[in-house]
């Protein structure tokens, strides 16, 4: 597997796909998904200029920032649901958070981040299509959580995050980025900032073509999922 080749391939599909919906490929900027590679991947990554890295376990991002320690460049996305017990370790490492779903884990997140000095950029997820498995909230919730956020200023909120239906059906697919950036454009922009987190693998060109500003790429770039 060439680590980088892939890197470069992926990031070239990117571009492509923002040309071809009319936008500017600076304003996308590709996630690489990490979780369960070893570090001697994400290393290979690095070399080739990655920078930022998703992960959705917290233990195994921990241990990963760790690795890193010595690379200050390194930032951490953390992209999976955020059980409240675990805020204090993710505050300490985390630069960004995929995944904010409820008022629980903010204020956790700010007590700790607080207390280290720190502070993190956060996307609220919407349960774009409302599928009772997925974590995030209902899009008629996210206000709710939004007007709260403010009160806790060691949380940047960027934007939303949406992970769409696993479909072949593209229309249905689409649907999921389109719910979400209509959402994005009805809430206060005082309460948050434009951007939208959505589109992996299998359906980031579409996620670009409905206004992604941030796609979450892993095995395309970094292969099949290793298991432990």
């Amino acid at each position: 597997m060439d680590v980088a080749a892939n890197l470069a391939r992926v990031r070239a599909e990117v571009d492509a796909a923002c040309v071809a919906a009319g936008r500017d490929p600076g304003e996308v900027r590709l996630l690489p998904v990490s979780k369960t590679h070893p570090p001697a991947v994400l290393e290979a990554a690095y070399a080739a200029g990655a920078r930022l890295f998703g992960e959705n376990k917290v233990q195994e991002a921990a241990e990963k920032a760790d690795h890193f320690a010595d690379h200050p460049d390194v930032r951490w996305a953390m992209i999976g649901h955020l059980q409240s017990n675990k805020t204090r370790q993710v505050a300490a490492f985390a630069d960004e958070l995929h995944a904010l779903d409820s008022l629980k884990v903010a204020r956790g997140l700010h007590r700790a981040l607080h207390e280290l000095d720190r502070t993190l950029d956060v996307f609220v997820q919407v349960n774009s299509s409302a599928e009772p498995q997925k974590s995030g909230l209902a899009p008629e919730d996210v206000e709710a959580l939004l007007v709260e956020l403010p009160a806790l200023p060691t949380l940047r909120v960027r934007g939303l995050m949406t992970l769409a239906l696993n479909s072949d059906d593209e229309g249905a697919v689409a649907a999921c980025f389109q719910r979400t950036a209509a959402l994005r454009d009805s809430l206060p922009p005082e309460l948050l900032g434009r951007e939208l987190s959505m589109g992996m693998s299998g359906d980031f060109a579409l996620a670009i073509a409905h206004g992604a500003t941030t796609v979450r790429v892993g095995q395309a770039i970094f292969g099949a999922r290793e298991t432990r």
